[in-house]
């Protein structure tokens, strides 16, 4: 059974979504859970709700492509707990369009938020687990598109992909320091992220709703089902609580059979 008693994680974008039930099963695991979301509010109200059932938790003000609030945010977390970690990298935006009209600014806003904050987070946090070795596990949320493309999502999945080679080059830089890294990639989990691309995907396609969901988003799927943020969460617990460098620089496909690798 996995125990993460004592431990310390922090995790991006976990006011809502994926990154809220990752900070819940950490906290019922017993990890002390530090919930950085760019909205303040709402990663103290997450924290307050984990705190009444009985964990410990705190929110966060991260903007994760700032990287003097990533490093703030970061050091608070350490002299709130004492130490950290994890880490996971889940802060992320959808913006969708075709190549030829992708706005250059949206361009620099997904690859800021997905790959820049997953480099800047990374970097914090590692001032900490390098430091006498102490160690940890810095997880990155990328996609069945960080190894397969969709129209529409240049950005994306471009962003996705390159998670990909930063996990796999800390997990090379990282061993000396016994620190693991990986790579979560979900398929369509139907967060409010996905929700909003259901009309936009068919309004640029031509197609329904109900099509973007049975003829895009899980037609490659086994059984037509979408994943939920439940099976991401039991994978970045599994990945946490894994006790050796025999796991560290891997993509882990986690999408009903969309992509197998």
């Amino acid at each position: 059974m996995a125990n993460l008693q004592g431990k310390v994680a922090l995790i991006t974008g976990a006011a809502s979504g994926i990154g809220k039930a990752i900070a819940e099963l950490y906290a019922k695991n017993g990890a002390m859970v530090a919930i950085a979301d760019i909205n303040q509010q709402a990663a103290d109200a997450a924290a307050a709700e984990i705190n009444a059932a009985g964990g410990k938790a705190i929110g966060i003000a991260m903007d994760v492509t700032d990287e003097a609030a990533v490093n703030a945010g970061t050091d608070k977390v350490v002299a709130t707990f004492g130490q950290l970690d994890i880490l996971i990298s889940n802060a992320g935006v959808q913006i969708i369009n075709p190549i030829d009209q992708f706005a250059f600014a949206d361009w620099k806003k997904m690859l800021a938020i997905h790959l820049d904050g997953g480099f800047l987070t990374t970097k914090a946090a590692l001032k900490y687990m390098y430091k006498d070795n102490h160690g940890g596990v810095v997880i990155y949320m990328g996609s069945v598109h960080s190894h397969e493309a969709s129209k529409l999502k240049s950005a994306y999945v471009t962003a996705k992909h390159g998670l990909l080679g930063l996990a796999r080059t800390l997990a090379k830089e990282g061993a000396a320091h016994n620190v693991r890294s990986h790579v979560i990639c979900p398929g369509f989990v139907r967060t409010p992220l996905v929700e909003k691309q259901i009309p936009e995907q068919a309004k640029e396609l031509g197609i329904s709703e109900a099509d973007v969901i049975k003829t895009v988003m899980l037609k490659d799927t086994v059984d037509g089902v979408f994943t939920t943020v439940e099976d991401i969460a039991e994978t970045a617990l599994f990945l946490a609580a894994f006790p050796s460098a025999a796991l560290t620089g891997q993509s882990f496909v986690v999408s009903h059979g969309w992509y197998m690798q």
